[in-house]
């Protein structure tokens, strides 16, 4: 870091205000997204986003995250410590002026940071409007300084509390139980995205502790290897195919900065995530644009020249250079243009030729100075071209007997009349016995059926050319009639509710994870437009007198026995173990009735995670599963096998 960006001024002159707090309150979920647990996490997110922001700048090392006993939230750091002095404008100390005016922060034009998340300066002055409880403790210039907030107001002057040689800001906030429909802090999902920001930024350490009884622990986060780190993390449970995680850099003018690290492996997917000032840009953009079009002509020109492939044939496509990789890209930029719904698309238009270049640049070079490892890497592409012409053939035989086009209905399923997508719905059904009660206790106006005879072929395994010769597979694809892979098309999408019914067993769990794990890697817009659930199925019937109760869970079950206590009568409790269990009638009333029933959205939170996830689950490597096995058996009560 050059001296002259270590003496820069961050004091309240970098402060600029654009508007007031009030909305926050009122509508919460337009700043962190929902008042759930999604929500409930972002708060720390926007904490530590400031803290980090710090560290890019060059001011900041260790960072520091507590979850207090009572649920409370400590993020301190080791930065220059948030400005003190009076704000020119508002003539109030510009720590108040960050935390309780929206928009206030060093992000916004005034020169506070060159690098930060862009979005980020709106953090503490949300994170205090929803808190029951904010205090803010800072070193600087010698002394200790503290203030006290409260749902968005400010409770105490700042005040002059002692001294300290060090510098840094720490702050302590509970979230408000007005707004937030729970307030556990998970610590997995804190430590997943602490464990990224640590990855993003090569040598900050992050420190994660909790307090809580019967929950402490502590982890550290700190990778000196940065994302190069993260591929190989993101790898470990999969057979890497070439020893070497590939990584270059490249800076531009202290205003454009990109980081690239990929590693093939063995496996059929892709994962290619990518990052713009650590904001996990899910829906790609221009620095994705650029990577995977020099990843495609690097690997074809070197196919060419060294007579991989021949001047007459067929280039490869990106999905055959993309077959088995696992990378990061990540870029650093001075003003991130944010496109697409979220927010999470980067709309840069230099960063793609920027990005383009060094790719072009550094990955040539690679392939170059190791031919051993391009040979090998070459070779997956080849056979991924291959399978992707035996995958093309397949398609089009089965579109020329009208099955993936949905000219051809299977026989299997039981369509139903509405043709308006929207309010149209599939179930599937575990096993024919269930199927016919599904289908004789239908609403047949609006809900389809399609049973599905035992356990899919696990996806993870197989490649498209072989998941297109599964009967099961085949007859979803046509029932939804929105093709797959490269040929997905969202708009002939036959239902706008695909509903997965099975046992409440293992056996039905492993059927329904079996069914996720086709939609998320060969379907994926599937879940991410919202369109996949999991029905709910009783666990328990209870008869007393004339009465007929339902519940889901162990929990509901036990209330409803001490409901029941004090009745007379002797209650008569059914545990089932399968939807056949049900006649056509009860399956209606507990788990297919609109009005009755209770439905689970599947959605993707984390791409990084859910890849994780399939990988331990479905992949080929035992020890993994036999870990998360031993680690969560302690959370099933009863095991029905």
């Amino acid at each position: 870091m050059s001296a002259d960006v270590k003496q820069q001024q961050y004091n309240a002159e970098q402060i600029q205000v654009l508007e007031g707090l009030e909305p926050v309150r009122k509508r919460p979920g337009m700043y962190i997204g929902s008042t759930g647990p999604r929500g409930l996490h972002h708060l720390v997110y926007e904490v530590v986003d400031n803290s980090v922001d710090e560290a890019l700048a060059g001011f900041c090392k260790n960072i520091n995250i507590t979850i207090q006993n009572d649920n409370s939230i400590v993020v301190e750091d080791d930065g220059r410590g948030m400005p003190v002095d009076l704000h020119p404008k508002l003539g109030l100390p510009a720590v108040e002026v960050i935390h309780t005016v929206l928009h206030a922060g060093g992000k916004f034009g005034g020169g506070g940071y060159k690098v930060s998340g862009g979005l980020h300066g709106v953090g503490a002055s949300v994170v205090n409007a929803l808190s029951e409880i904010m205090e803010v403790e800072i070193k600087r210039n010698g002394k200790i300084y503290k203030q006290t907030y409260s749902r968005g107001k400010t409770q105490t002057p700042l005040l002059e509390v002692g001294e300290s040689r060090k510098t840094g800001s720490k702050t302590m906030f509970k979230p408000d139980a007005e707004i937030f429909e729970e307030l556990e802090f998970n610590y997995g999902t804190l430590e997943h995205r602490l464990r990224e920001m640590a990855f993003l930024n090569k040598g900050i350490k992050i420190t994660l502790k909790d307090e809580r009884e019967g929950q402490k622990q502590t982890e550290v986060f700190h990778y000196e290897g940065g994302i190069k780190e993260f591929v190989k993390h993101q790898n470990k449970n999969k057979e890497v195919i070439h020893p070497d995680v590939i990584y270059f850099e490249m800076k531009k003018d202290d205003e454009h900065e990109v980081e690239i690290a990929m590693q093939y492996t063995d496996r059929y997917n892709e994962l290619v995530l990518s990052y713009a000032n650590n904001i996990n840009t899910s829906e790609g953009g221009t620095h994705m644009i650029g990577f995977k079009s020099a990843l495609t002509r690097v690997f074809n020109d070197y196919a060419r020249k060294n007579k991989f492939i021949k001047e007459n044939e067929e280039a490869l496509s990106g999905e055959d250079v993309r077959e088995g990789l696992t990378a990061v890209i990540s870029v650093k930029l001075t003003n991130p243009q944010f496109e697409g719904q979220t927010k999470t698309k980067l709309g840069n238009s230099d960063i793609r030729g920027f990005v383009e270049t060094t790719t072009n640049e550094n990955l040539t070079a690679f392939l170059e100075e190791n031919p051993s490892q391009a040979r090998i890497i070459l070779d997956k592409c080849l056979r991924a071209a291959r399978a992707r012409e035996a995958a093309r053939k397949a398609r089009e035989l089965t579109r020329r007997k009208g099955v993936l086009d949905g000219l051809t209905l299977p026989g299997k399923l039981a369509d139903c009349s509405e043709k308006d997508p929207a309010l149209s719905e599939i179930f599937l059904v575990e096993g024919d016995s269930a199927g016919g009660s599904a289908k004789s206790g239908r609403d047949r106006k609006r809900q389809a059926i399609l049973p599905l005879r035992g356990k899919i072929l696990n996806v993870e395994k197989a490649r498209l050319d072989k998941i297109l010769n599964s009967e099961e597979i085949k007859n979803m694809i046509t029932a939804f009639g929105c093709n797959i892979g490269a040929d997905f098309n969202e708009e002939k999408l036959r239902y706008h509710k695909i509903i997965i019914m099975t046992d409440a067993d293992v056996d039905g769990a492993h059927i329904r994870t079996l069914l996720l794990t086709f939609f998320y890697r060969y379907m994926t817009p599937l879940i991410e437009g919202g369109y996949i659930y999991a029905a709910q199925p009783p666990l328990f019937q209870t008869k007393k007198g004339k009465e007929v109760y339902y519940t889901y869970s162990e929990r509901e079950q036990d209330k409803l026995m001490a409901e029941l206590a004090d009745k007379p009568g002797k209650a008569v409790i059914q545990r089932y173990k399968g939807l056949g269990e049900m006649d056509h009638q009860q399956l209606w009333e507990t788990t297919m009735d609109y009005n009755n029933r209770t439905l689970i959205q599947i959605t993707l939170e984390d791409v990084t995670a859910a890849d994780e996830m399939f990988t331990t689950l479905m992949g080929d490597k035992v020890p993994p599963r036999r870990k998360f096995i031993e680690d969560n058996a302690k959370y099933v009560k009863n095991l029905d096998i």
